[in-house]
């Protein structure tokens, strides 16, 4: 290496867990003429590895391959995935390191910038979930490009197990909207209108199902309607049953009708598709022009939680905080959380709506459960 390329900060995490560096860079606006080309330029991802030319007649399995890649993770995740990486690359070169080849004492001072808040212009520290999130995006991007990172090593696991130990802090959950929230938002909507009936059926059916936001937009009307859809519908007589594609699998989610139609998500669904005229691919749709065509295109599951903040402030939910408050308080999972916490069920029935693999994660969705219904005080002879 030339005495002018950007090294890695020397740094040794002890089996003790003290830690010990050197060669540490004098400079944080140095880079380096070594550093790779991604890394100066703050690409948002590695570029592609270059591809051996395949015969013409492997080309479409070629196609279909990548559309496979493409489809094992979630485009939030994708998006996630390509923001992170474009932070830690701006970081290396604003420190003249390099990003390429993976460096676990590189990714190890990483972290701690991220933990300390010296990683970002704003000084502010990332969380905990924050940090965890930008180590899986740097595992997964050195993974495609075939030079797998090693979390398991000292320098990264010993550095994250302080910063947990440090920095851990109960998440922040989102409010849940309650059945008389709900109805409230509800008549907020312009029933008059398709945009209206859209969002009506939107809100009841994420509501009944305790369904995520990604999986309200990606419902279609019949199987294989789409090759995006995550599940389609049948409707019945006794209610709704909604197909699931999950990352375990599929999985079945009965909806029942309302005690009335005011508040039915079946009512709300099939005037939903009988006023936009839809009955094949996607259920959720954009409205287009002047509010009185339907397009084609899935609605994306951002605009499930812009729904909900929009109804919810509309409706006055939670007056007692402010309105920037109150927007921070609302999103898709609010209608998730609502059903956890207002269904007068047994808390096995719960679970299996929500799709939870154990009864732990169901109660941190239940924000008003009765949580001293079982006395180990009393019990214990107190």
């Amino acid at each position: 290496m030339s005495p002018d390329a950007p090294r890695s900060p020397k740094f040794d995490v002890h089996q003790d867990g003290s830690a010990s560096r050197e060669n540490q860079p004098a400079g944080i606006d140095h880079v380096a003429s070594g550093t790779p080309a991604d890394a100066r330029s703050g690409l948002s991802s590695p570029p592609p590895a270059a591809e051996p030319d395949l015969p013409a007649h492997l080309e479409r399995l070629a196609d279909r391959a990548r559309d496979y890649v493409a489809a094992a993770s979630s485009a939030n995740t994708r998006r996630a995935y390509v923001s992170d990486w474009t932070h830690f690359a701006a970081w290396c070169r604003r420190h003249g390191l390099d990003a390429l080849p993976p460096d676990v004492q590189t990714i190890g001072l990483y972290i701690t910038a991220c933990a300390s808040g010296t990683a970002t212009a704003d000084r502010q520290p990332n969380s905990v979930a924050t940090i965890e999130r930008r180590l899986s995006a740097l595992t997964w991007t050195y993974a495609q490009r075939g030079t797998p990172l090693d979390r398991t090593d000292r320098h990264i696991a010993t550095v994250l197990a302080g910063i947990r130990n440090t920095h851990a802090a109960p998440p922040r959950q989102k409010e849940a909207v309650l059945p008389e929230d709900l109805i409230a938002m509800l008549e907020t909507l312009d029933r008059g209108s398709l945009r209206g009936l859209r969002d009506r059926a939107m809100l009841l059916v994420g509501f009944g199902g305790g369904l995520r936001r990604s999986e309200i937009v990606g419902l279609d009307c019949h199987r294989d309607d789409t090759e995006d859809g995550r599940g389609w519908i049948e409707i019945l007589d006794k209610g709704l049953i909604v197909m699931l594609r999950g990352k375990t699998g599929w999985r079945e989610v009965e909806i029942g009708r309302g005690s009335s139609d005011a508040t039915c998500p079946v009512v709300a669904l099939q005037t939903w598709l009988r006023l936009a005229r839809i009955g094949h691919g996607p259920l959720f749709r954009r409205i287009l022009g002047d509010g009185k065509d339907v397009g084609p295109d899935r609605l994306t599951d951002r605009q499930v939680a812009r729904l909900v903040k929009r109804a919810a402030l509309a409706a006055g939910v939670r007056g007692d905080l402010t309105e920037g408050e109150r927007e921070k308080r609302f999103a898709g999972h609010s209608l998730r959380a609502g059903l956890a916490s207002s269904a007068e069920v047994d808390e096995r029935y719960v679970q299996k709506q929500l799709g939870h693999a154990s009864a732990e994660m169901t109660r941190r969705y239940q924000r008003r459960r009765d949580r001293f219904r079982i006395n180990l005080t009393k019990a214990a002879g107190l």
